[in-house]
């Protein structure tokens, strides 16, 4: 991944780290594996409308931001903003407790929490030279 687009995510996801992350523990396929698992069950509820599943895969910054920006509550907010489906995960990057899951139609970045990998951003298209720009995002 592009510095850049790693700069953005940091800057969104420095809170995130500061209050309250695990350390990065478990082989590196394990933790490929769980941050594919964590993109998919978001993915999952996205297609079945199931908002507040999808709310409950944010992270705390993410989800308040949401609310906060709206006006509403999450599963609302989520419900007006019908975030297009990203498919199937393509691959991923893991760097410590920071992620990236490559969608067919997507891009999620996610944080590891004591309670697992949760979506610090979501619906982000990759800009040329310039970091990625996200729907859903944390402050």
């Amino acid at each position: 991944m592009a510095r850049a687009a790693w700069a953005a995510v940091r800057t969104t996801a420095v809170a995130v780290v500061l209050t309250g992350t695990a350390g990065a523990c478990g082989t590196v396929a394990e933790r490929h594996d769980a941050v594919r698992a964590a993109a998919t069950a978001f993915e999952k509820a996205l297609d079945e409308g199931a908002y507040d599943r999808m709310c409950g895969a944010l992270a705390p910054a993410t989800l308040e931001e949401l609310e906060q920006s709206a006006g509403r509550p999450c599963a609302q907010a989520l419900a007006e903003e019908s975030p297009p489906a990203g498919g199937a995960v393509r691959g991923t990057d893991v760097h410590g407790n920071q992620a990236r899951a490559v969608l067919a139609g997507d891009t999620l970045f996610l944080s590891r929490f004591t309670t697992g990998w949760k979506v610090v951003a979501a619906g982000c298209r990759q800009r040329p030279q310039r970091p990625y720009q996200c729907r859903i995002k944390g402050g």
